[in-house]
């Protein structure tokens, strides 16, 4: 058996591309979500694609923090860092929405402001799993010709995800009011 036929050489290499994407934003995301479909599947493409992006995002988060801090930090304007911090989960969870936002910047601004990353965690996890899902319906509606079914599914996901995001929003209002 050779090594690219082995199943941790396809997971082995989809990992690094992933890891590339969230450093430098080169390869678009709808082509990696689209090679682990075709890999793994609909379901294991968007949970590997989902995994990956979130530990990808980790090291680069946790990179420009600790390693590159002081050479991105003259790079970056403190009021777009500050605007961040006052509301940190909820910027990383709409930055991960949003399919215009580069995932390297997300994780690089995050890691060099004071976000804790318990929130980076989960506004990356979330926003990354509506967004890959919407995204992996796109291969998969073209390579199987289910669209609409896809459309349906897609569109529910999108629409649970509104709600989380108004129940978050919702939530720091609140604390902000308090405090």
């Amino acid at each position: 058996m050779s090594l690219k036929d082995t199943t941790f050489s396809k997971f082995f290499f989809t990992f690094i591309i992933m890891v590339i994407q969230n450093s430098f934003t080169i390869i678009p995301l709808i082509i990696i979500i689209t090679i682990n479909y075709a890999l793994f599947g609909f379901f294991n493409g968007l949970l590997w694609s989902w995994v990956t992006s979130i530990i990808a995002a980790g090291i680069w988060f946790f990179g420009s923090r600790y390693f590159f801090n002081d050479w991105v930090q003259k790079k970056t304007n403190p009021e777009l860092l500050s605007k961040m911090e006052q509301n940190g989960l909820l910027f990383v969870f709409q930055a991960r929405i949003i399919p215009f936002v580069p995932t390297s910047l997300i994780n690089i601004l995050s890691g060099l402001s004071s976000i804790k990353f318990k929130h980076f965690l989960v506004g990356t996890m979330f926003g990354n799993l509506i967004f890959f899902f919407v995204l992996s319906l796109i291969p998969a509606g073209l390579m199987e010709g289910n669209m609409e079914q896809n459309i349906l599914l897609g569109i529910v996901l999108v629409l649970v995800g509104l709600v989380v995001f108004y129940r978050i929003r919702k939530k720091q209002k609140t604390r902000k009011q308090v405090n």
